[in-house]
């Protein structure tokens, strides 16, 4: 599917759920896909990217970045504390903050930089062992805890079981946001991505359908 499809479909998912199209950013998911197809989809006209894992996005956009200028970098990928500074260099986004020690970690680098990423706060809505971010249960908490040490929160995200119906995941993460007073909500990938922006997602993350499938080496 072409980068214009897309966001055609955005559009489409937009006027259906009442929404402004502007308020709703694509993240086009280029982890472990070959550069020419990430050159193919910059030369498009696309700016906003996610990528999973900080080795791969250090080896990747700062060459892109110095061809084609500013690029929006988000990291959706789970982030271990000894890359965080890294992390906080590229990114201009990280969503997948989850757990305290990251929190304690990222504030500390915050003083040391001067600046830090957007952050968006990590909810298993599945409550599955084997997948990051914190228990719906322990959301309000965490997230306060991340307000109290100056973070800059912006919103949450969440990856919703595969087995599941996302929409239900969608609308728990939606509620935790409102009652917390958070507007972002990064969710949606590429087969639910219109179910999410109609409960609200501001972030969609996609990568299959606009790159292809991925090439694993």
């Amino acid at each position: 599917m072409s980068l214009d499809a897309i966001n055609t479909k955005i559009a489409a998912a937009c006027r259906h759920a009442g929404r402004d199209v502007n308020d709703v950013t694509l993240i086009a998911v280029s982890k472990v896909q070959p550069d020419a197809r990430v050159a193919a989809i910059l030369d498009a006209g696309q700016r906003v990217f996610g990528e999973n894992k900080v080795q791969e996005a250090a080896g990747k956009w700062p060459g892109f970045r110095e061809t084609y200028g500013d690029i929006d970098l988000h990291l959706i990928g789970p982030l271990q504390t000894n890359k965080a500074r890294q992390a906080m260099e590229l990114a201009q986004s990280i969503h997948t903050l989850d757990r305290p020690k990251l929190a304690n970690t990222i504030a500390r680098l915050t003083q040391e930089m001067g600046q830090c990423p957007d952050l968006y706060i990590q909810v298993n809505t599945g409550e599955e062992p084997q997948k990051a971010g914190c228990l719906p249960a322990d959301a309000d908490a965490f997230i306060a805890s991340c307000v109290a040490l100056d973070l800059p929160v912006r919103g949450l995200m969440c990856i919703p079981p595969a087995e599941e119906e996302p929409s239900l995941h969608f609308a728990l993460l939606a509620k935790i946001a409102a009652r917390n007073g958070l507007a972002g909500l990064s969710m949606g990938m590429s087969g639910d991505f219109e179910s999410a922006i109609a409960l609200g997602a501001t972030h969609v993350r996609v990568g299959s359908a606009i790159f292809g499938d991925r090439v694993y080496e």
